[in-house]
């Protein structure tokens, strides 16, 4: 099967109920050609494990189309924006515009951006990174909006935005929301993370409508830890706005914070069997509690060396076993060769509610701002080429990007979290701002660092003799 052909057998998978799961089976085994046998740079259990995940993302796709609780329709629209214009990069436009930038700045641009317009929020959760409980929340007017969007498309060639927050779903500036957005870049897919507390039938319809739109709902596992972190009643709120998704035939996720207090229910089946089986989930997004934000005062969130190895664990079983669309953002570092922070091809940079473009959203410091950019008759495209992301991307280059058949630890795969040490000597410059007072209070705190740093060290000392026994000798 050529490329150009997996969009119409997509399709046909879509609309063909009999001969659903033949031509399941078709794209499958083409996935696995491409991605396990005809790539020969990879070691070979990051190709396996590559192709379990798009398999997993097919098969659970498949089952809630059978189900009826995802529409035709906007799985067809989503073939031609995502599927298309991302995964297989047909746009020719698209391509120019990437060979573009490349000849005029010596790299080829990151692939998407993760933007949070607005920093409101109707839950104070604890341990937010985006600290969202300030006393006058940040919200980014939509003409700049509209502008760092407009420059991801014409200058990034991108055609993928995650959307955060935040709460987006609250956004307004000069009488727009973001949903305005979403139907002006129609050729553009968007990720939304959101607390789903205000998805009610018109927002799901107005989603179901544009049909370029998935939103990753928020939770902490069932109702007990849901509610605990994020408020009495949120959980009920949470299936009610599920249920509108269903009805409507929107595709969702679930997206998950693990914490030292969830981390039983998430090493178990039950939470994972709740979500794709009886809610109907096409994937989840796994995050671990990074302190930042109010989360500098709680470091005792974070998910010990050796429970983030169960994880490990549980993830390749569930990915394997159950075809359950999972990635765990550090666990999973494999799937996208490390680290996909500070602006790298294939990977991503972060404008916040301040408009301060940071290397990740979990990196609470910049260097440049999209206000000041555009004053100075600039883009965002230059926010790419400062000394804070070109170290950041050089340290990616050494750590494996430039060598895929034989990188250092991509268990490890993250600059801040399991190199704290490194970043703060190595990859943070001395003139990067930190964002807020917290971020300021852990570049200045002794207990901070040292926790980090032993945290590296035990998360090392676990992590390696996996990555040289089940990749590198493999």
């Amino acid at each position: 099967m050529k490329p150009e052909i997996i969009s119409s057998t997509l399709k046909q998978m879509i609309r063909r109920k009999h001969l659903r799961k033949l031509l399941a089976k078709r794209v499958d085994d083409y996935i696995y050609r491409k991605v396990v046998v005809d790539d020969s740079q990879d070691l070979k259990q990051v190709r396996v494990k590559r192709y379990q995940f798009l398999s997993a993302m097919l098969h659970c796709v498949r089952r809630n189309v059978e189900k009826g609780h995802v529409s035709g329709r906007i799985l067809e629209r989503i073939v031609d924006v995502f599927v298309q214009n991302n995964l297989i990069r047909q746009d020719q436009s698209c391509n120019r515009v990437v060979q573009n930038f490349k000849d005029k700045y010596g790299e080829l641009p990151p692939t998407f951006i993760v933007f949070s317009p607005t920093q409101k929020c109707n839950l104070k959760c604890l341990g937010c990174y985006a600290a969202s409980g300030a006393n006058t929340p940040a919200t980014i007017p939509y003409p700049i909006v509209d502008r760092v969007v407009r420059e991801v498309h014409d200058l990034f060639g991108g055609r993928f935005i995650t959307v955060s927050g935040g709460e987006p779903f609250l956004y307004r500036s000069k009488g727009r929301t973001l949903p305005d957005l979403y139907e002006k870049y129609d050729d553009m897919f968007f990720l939304v993370y959101t607390n789903g507390t205000v998805i009610d039938e018109a927002v799901a319809r107005r989603l179901a409508k544009s049909a370029n739109v998935t939103p990753a709902i928020s939770v902490e596992g069932l109702e007990k830890e849901t509610d605990q972190r994020r408020g009495a009643g949120t959980f009920k709120k949470i299936l009610k706005a599920l249920e509108h998704l269903r009805d409507e035939g929107v595709p969702f996720g679930i997206s998950v914070t693990a914490t030292s207090k969830n981390i039983d229910v998430l090493l178990g089946d039950e939470f994972y069997d709740f979500y794709f089986e009886q809610q109907c989930a096409c994937y989840m997004w796994e995050f671990q509690m990074m302190p930042i934000g109010r989360g500098t005062d709680a470091l005792e969130l974070m998910v010990e060396p050796q429970a983030r190895l169960r994880l490990y664990r549980k993830w390749e079983k569930l990915l394997g076993e159950k075809q359950y669309c999972l990635a765990d953002f550090w666990n999973s570092g494999v799937l996208a060769r490390g680290c996909i922070a500070y602006g790298r091809n294939g990977g991503y940079a972060y404008v916040d509610w301040h408009g301060n473009v940071t290397p990740c959203a979990f990196i609470p410091y910049y260097v440049d701002n999209v206000y000041e950019l555009y004053e100075n008759g600039k883009t965002l495209a230059d926010a790419m080429f400062s000394d804070f992301m070109k170290k950041g991307r050089q340290w990616q280059r050494d750590y494996g990007l430039d060598n895929w058949s034989k990188p250092d630890n991509w268990l490890m795969p993250c600059s801040i979290r399991d190199h704290y040490e490194f970043f703060r000597n190595a990859v943070l410059p001395k003139e990067a701002k930190p964002e807020d007072e917290n971020a300021r209070e852990a570049l200045e705190s002794d207990e901070y660092f040292e926790a980090l740093k032993d945290y590296d060290q035990e998360l090392q000392g676990l992590t390696e003799k996996i990555w040289q026994k089940e990749y590198l000798s493999v």
